[in-house]
Formats: C-alpha cells, structure tokens, sequence
C-alpha cells in the first residue's frame, strides 16, 4: 500500500533533537525519510506533553473548507491506528495501560466545525474496530492458542486486506480529486463499519469469554493438567481433601473472581461462540454471511482432525482443541489387571465427560465451566453442530484404534468420498461421519465374532461358570475334597490347578476343548457374601441404622470389620474358591475384568449351593447305616422283660424309645428340607434364570441384532447383571439370609459324624442300665439348626415374595 504522507519538516526533527542530551535515532536519514514519522511521537515526548494533545492546534479562525480537507487527511491516519494532529487520542485512553484488544478511542478537536464533528465522530468507531481487530489477530496468532485461533485470524486478515485495499483507493482518491469530501468518505467506508462492527463484537465475545485470570493459571507452576488430575485420580490419590486443600490454596492465590480453569479460548470453544453468535444475528443477512465464513475458514482445521480421527484412528490434536481427548498414560495392559476397563472407557473420551448413558460430567479431568456462562473451556466445549455427532466421532475413532492395536491394516471405505474441501456447514461432512462410524462399527463387529470366535468363547464362559451341561465340578470337588477343606492361605492353588485341569480333560469336549486352558483357579480374598453385602451397602449402614447416631454406627462398622478379620483368618477353601478366565485382545473388551468379576459372583454361588448339596447328600447316605435304621424297643417287651425291677431307675423309660424315634425322624426331615431348599435354587438358577437369559443373548448374536460394538458390550454386562438381580444377589436381605441359611445347611452337614455318634450312644445306652438316657442335649442341638433354619428361610421366603411384587422378574 501506498500513501501519499505531507512532507517531514528538519526544523521539527532539530527541535525534537535538541531537546534531549544524548544522540537519537530520529537524527538518523533513514528515520527523517520515513513518510510517518511526522505522525509518530516518541513515548518519552508523549508522555511529558500528555497524552496526545501537544500537536491540537485551534480550528477557530480556518475556513470549514480548510477544516474538512485538515481532518479528512488525519481521518486516513486515524482509521489506521495512527494519532492525527485534529484526532487525538481520547483523555481516558492510554496506548501503555489500555488492553489492546479493547482497540484505540480517538477525539476530535472541540474547535473542529460542528457540522463536520458530527460525521467524523460517526466515522471514528471505524478506527477503534479495526485496531482491536490487528491486535486480536497479534495476539491470537500464537501457537498457545491452537489451529483453530490460526485459521480464524487468518480469516480476519484477509478480511482486513480488503478494508486496507479501500483505505489505499480513499487516499488516493484524497489526493487527486478535488471533489473527494468528508460526506464521500463516509460514504464508501460505512459498508465497512458495519462488517468491522460485526467482527469488533466477535471478538469481545473471545476476549470477554477467556478466564481473567488465565494468564496467571497458564504460568503458574502449580495449577495441574487436566490428565495429570486424571492419572491421579485413576491412582486413587485425588481424595476429596487433597482436592479441598488445593482448591482453597488456589482460591486465595487467585482470588475470588479467579476461573477455575486457566485455558485459553480455543478450539471447540471459539466455533461454538462463532456459531452462537451467527445465530443470535440470523436477522441480519450480511452478519450471517460474514459469521458463516469465519465459521467455514475456522472450522477447517477442525474438520481436517475429526476426519483423520473417523478415517484412520489416529487423534492429532497438538493443542488440545478436539471433543476427543487421549490418556496416553492407559494402555491396553490395564484390561489384565483393572476391573474398570481403563483402556475401552478412559484410554479415549469425550472432553466434556459425557458418555452414551448419560451427559453428566463423571469422569476425572474435566474442566470447570467458565464462570460467565457456564461454558466449558477450549476443547471440552463441544460445537453446537457437533453435538448429536459427537458420540459417534468419538466411537468411530474408538473402534478404529482397536483394529489398529490388533496389527490389522485399515482399510479405507469405498463408500466414502475422498473430498479433503469439506466445511462444517456443509452435509456432506456429516454423512462422511455417519458412513466412517458405520464402517469402523461393522469391521470391529466383524473381527470379534468372526475372526475372534466370541460366540464360542461366551459358550465357553457359560459352561465353565455357570456349571451348564458340565459335571467337571463334581469330578473337582470330589478329586480336590481334602485340598478345599484347608483354609484359603494354605491351600495350594498349583495342586488345584492341576486337578482342575485333569477334570477338564475328562469332560472337555467339542469348542470346550479348545478353551481349557483359559480357565485358571484363583483365591477370592473375601468370602461372597460379605463381598456382595459391602457393594449393596455402599453407605456403610444396615436398615434401620440410618437413624442411629454417628458414633453408633461407626462403632457397628468397626466390629463387623473386625469380625470380617476373623472370618478371612478362617474362611476355608472351598469358600474362596473361584475360576478365572484369561483372553488376548480385542476379546478382552467384550471379556473385560468387569464382566469377569459377575461371572465369579454367579460361579461362587452356585458352588456353595453344589458344595452344600453334596455335603447333604453325603449325610444322606451316611442315614442309611445301621444305627439310623436299627430299631429300638422299650426294655418291658423283651425277652429279658422279666427279670426287670422296678427298683432300677437307669432303665430309659417306656417313652423314650418313641422319644429316640422322633429325634431321628426329625434328623431326616431336617436334611430332606435343607437338601430340598438348596436343589429348588440350584434349579431355579441354572433353568428359570441362567438359561433363558443366555438363550435371549445367544439369539441377538447369532440373528445378527446386535449393530454395534458398544450396543455388544452393553448387552453382555445387561446379561449379567440381569441374572444377579434374578439370582437375587443385589438384595442386601435376601443376601443376608442366604447367606445364613447356606451356613446352617453347610454346619448341619459337618454334624453328620456327632449325630450318629449321638444316635449310636443312645442305642448303646438303651441295652445298658447305667447308661445316659437323657435326650435334652441331643434335642437342643437339633432344636438350634431347625429355628435358625426356620428363621431364615421364612425371611428369604417373605423377601422374596416382596421382591417380586416390586419388580417381577419370573
């Protein structure tokens, strides 16, 4: 550009020259040749003679003609950010103190005619929007504020060329054409005024939006990343008073207005402003257009890193601006030893910490909104346009990232078109995300249930865990019987493993042998029950504790957790006892270490129902020995009856015979019922739960409803927790008195040795005359089993009658 500027005075440079004692570069020629350096004062000059009004001289006695042509030279100096002789700086205004991004505020001279201050103040906003608009773009060009902020000050720089172009004409305009006037000028640029208008309030709304004390947050050593918070929350050391601690150490260093934040506007960010203002000026046609362009021209480069995200699962995201953020500190190693699923559900996420279940913001390093409009900051603020995308970007990319880490090549869509052009307004763009999830979607689909035999391996899972068509576990438990009646710390799991693996290949056949060697045995640390009771109870109390004092209840939860300390000293191992099941990746996405833990739960209980049933078997066949079916006669009808005297009181009495009679029939009833108790809920289990559960599961697989890896992963774990919840392990009562009346079947089991011990002292003592034939201690052993059994079975039997009222479940 090129400007036509007075010429520059010497005797103005001397008097500028001499007023100072050491030599200035002003003397220099280069710097007496400058064409503005007659507008340009130097900061110590400036400061003594007071902000800007040293070269105002009086208009009074100038002709209006003269006056016009005066301030239209010092307009074309102002309206690029220059101070003018007749346009000053305004007296509130100071080019040091002033944020640059508020842009230049000018005054006119008050000797200026009326007639023309009018139209020039019209004019003079011109200048203060296009200076903040160059310092916007200065200082958002930096690299700290990503892509987006790049490509958008781009935008306005090219825009700015144009505004330039029409300075360029207008003064050259000035100066050849006698007839170019004030009313000319304002003519040609109030087109101009408005676009530069809209851009001014673009960018208020940019600087505004950006947390005031971001700068000191950005620079401050100890404010923490947002996946430093993650990590360590994932290490569980983000308690809630470490957080309490930092946060009021944070809230006295910056103050009460300090964001919580400290990221700079950017990314996602600066499109949704972009958007929401092209909407709220939807009225206006040139502000829609010129809103829709810097939307297009910034929304490029995040276009560009969503497609490379949707097309080949690679997240280059070098200034954080995606929706899609990446834990680099997660890997696939986690799946072996977390029960979260680290890598599926935290190793890639939304920024905003929405999943598909929920929009809530759950997950560790999601940032504070901003305090003015409760916008989240940079990346985490999704674009409006993006919102009922954003889910399906981020599970594209997801899924490709699997096929990446199994070393399969992925291979491009052919459906897919190949225009690098596309904008975020155009739909185009949007069936390209639809078509990359669809793609990425249907190959990983494809790569478990084919290539990675999932059906098989849930077949496989079912078999082993839920004892379907399988007799290993009897072949287990009768090979391993001295072994599990160890405790838990010196059982030897080698020993078990080996004998697991012996019955295994006694019954393995068909897909089952190919996946033996995938089952482990392992120690649970905990027995079940108390395991499933700490998760029902999250809140640490029992019903009808929550109205107890404080104290109360902390001293319950000490003694149970003391009793729990016994109980784990010794918990047997047939208690502990438990399988594990091992898979590579990808299948350890579907088989995660959740879905693994569920399958233990069911496992573990229906051993300790086939463990008792065996038990009760056992004692039944020990009830056909002889001295539970020998007969007894009173001694008045025997042969022997009358050498008898009435004078020996050790002779049992004619009643006890019937007496010893009803103890043993009271014996048998007893087992009968447990062992009838404990095979009805072994049936309902396996056949009014576990199967037609499996069988519902097995359908959707195998028919192919089942469109999405995600809608697969939900529909596993949805299987699993059903049949907990119709196995009713998720009531904290019913748990309770099963719990209860599995330890009453499993004792009066172990007592299967002292009662026909008892039942043989009392046939021996029945043909003896000294001989104890009372039977007070033999009715209060059996009197305690029957009113423990009792007890729990009628309140298992009246939960239960609650529980399917509430919610029918078969």
């Amino acid at each position: 550009m090129s400007f036509a500027l007075r010429p520059f005075h010497p005797a103005l440079s001397q008097c500028l020259c001499a007023e100072r004692d050491e030599p200035s570069f002003e003397a220099e020629r280069s710097f007496v040749r400058a064409p503005l350096n007659s507008r340009v004062v130097s900061s110590s000059g400036h400061r003594d003679k007071g902000k800007g009004k040293a070269r105002d001289t009086s208009l009074h006695d100038v002709p209006v003609e003269i006056q016009e042509a005066l301030v239209l030279e010092d307009l074309l100096y102002v309206l690029m950010g220059i101070e003018g002789s007749h346009i000053t700086y305004h007296p509130d205004y100071s080019p040091d103190d002033e944020d640059p991004l508020n842009g230049m505020r000018f005054l006119v001279s008050p000797s200026l005619d009326p007639s023309l201050r009018d139209l020039v103040e019209r004019i003079l906003p011109l200048a203060t929007y296009y200076t903040a608009t160059t310092a916007f773009i200065e200082s958002r060009s930096h690299l700290d504020f990503g892509l987006v902020n790049h490509a958008l000050c781009a935008s306005m720089r090219n825009m700015l060329k144009d505004y330039q172009t029409l300075l360029s004409q207008l003064e050259h305009a000035f100066n050849t054409s006698a007839q170019f006037t004030l009313q000319k000028l304002w003519f040609y640029v109030h087109p101009t005024l408005h676009t530069l208008s809209l851009l001014y309030l673009l960018i208020t709304d940019l600087a505004t939006a950006d947390d005031p004390t971001a700068e000191l947050s950005s620079s401050s050593s100890d404010v923490s990343d947002p996946e430093d918070d993650e990590r360590n929350e994932a290490l569980g050391l983000g308690g809630a008073k470490l957080k309490a601690v930092l946060s009021e150490i944070k809230t006295t260093s910056l103050g009460v207005n300090g964001g919580a934040s400290g990221i700079a506007v950017k990314g996602g960010e600066v499109l949704a402003i972009l958007y929401d203002r092209m909407q709220s000026m939807s009225g206006d046609p040139a502000a829609r257009e010129l809103y829709g362009v810097l939307l297009r021209d910034a929304g490029k480069p995040y276009v560009e890193m969503v497609q490379a995200w949707i097309r080949t699962g690679k997240l280059v995201d070098p200034y954080e601006e995606l929706l899609v953020k990446e834990s680099k500190f997660i890997n696939r190693g986690t799946l072996e030893m977390d029960y979260t699923d680290e890598y599926w559900e935290r190793r890639y996420t939304l920024r905003d910490g929405s999943t598909l279940g929920s929009s809530k913001q759950h997950q560790a390093g999601v940032p504070p909104p901003r305090a003015a409009g409760g916008r989240l900051p940079g990346g985490a603020c999704v674009p409006t346009v993006f919102e009922r995308w954003k889910h399906k970007i981020l599970l594209a990319g997801k899924y490709l990232n699997v096929i990446r880490e199994c070393g399969i090549e992925i291979r491009r869509d052919p459906s897919q078109e190949d225009d690098g052009d596309l904008s975020m307004d155009d739909e185009r763009f949007y069936k390209c995300i639809e078509d990359a999830y669809t793609h990425a979607n249907r190959t990983l689909l494809q790569l478990l249930l084919r290539d990675q035999q999932l059906i098989p391996r849930l077949r496989s899972l079912k078999r082993y865990f839920f004892l379907s068509q399988s007799s290993f576990l009897t072949h287990l438990l009768d090979l391993a019987h001295t072994e599990l009646r160890k405790s838990a710390k010196s059982a030897s799991l080698v020993k078990l493993q080996s004998l697991l693996d012996l019955a295994l290949n006694t019954d393995a056949q068909g897909e089952d042998a190919m996946f033996r060697e995938d089952v482990k045995v392992t120690m649970a640390g905990s027995g079940l029950y108390e395991w499933l009771l700490t998760v029902v109870n999250v809140s640490g109390l029992e019903d009808g504790d929550a109205g107890e004092g404080h104290g109360h209840a902390h001293g319950s939860q000490k003694k149970e957790r003391e009793k729990d300390k016994d109980d784990k000293k010794q918990m047997l191992a047939i208690d502990a006892l438990t399988l594990d099941y091992h898979v590579k990746f990808p299948l350890s996405l579907v088989i995660s270490r959740k879905t693994i833990l569920r399958y233990q739960l069911i496992f573990r209980f229906l051993l300790h129902l086939k463990h008792v049933e065996q038990s009760l078997s056992s004692m039944w066949i020990e009830h056909k020995t002889a001295p539970w079916r020998r007969p007894t006669r009173p001694r008045g009808t025997g042969p022997e009856a009358g050498r008898q005297t009435p004078q020996m009181p050790q002779s049992p009495p004619t009643d006890w015979h019937s007496e010893f009679e009803n103890w043993r029939k009271r014996v048998f009833l007893l087992r009968a019922r447990m062992l009838a108790f404990v095979q009805q809920i072994l049936a309902f289990t396996t056949f009014e739960v576990l199967e037609p559960n499996w069988r519902k599961l097995e359908g959707k697989l195998e028919a192919g409803k089942v469109e999405t890896v995600d809608q697969l992963l939900r529909d596993h774990v949805d299987f699993l927790d059903t049949c907990l919840k119709e196995c009713m392990l998720t009531s904290s009562k019913l748990l309770r008195a099963y719990s209860r009346l599995i330890v009453t079947c499993s004792t009066f089991a172990l007592y299967t040795a002292s009662f026909t011990k008892s039942a043989n002292n009392a046939i021996a003592a029945a043909d003896t005359p000294d001989g104890d034939h009372s039977m007070a201690k033999r009715w209060d052993i059996l009197g305690k089993f029957e009113t423990n059994f009792n007890h729990w079975f009628k309140v298992s039997y009246n939960q239960t009658n609650i529980a399917q009222r509430i919610t029918p479940t078969y």
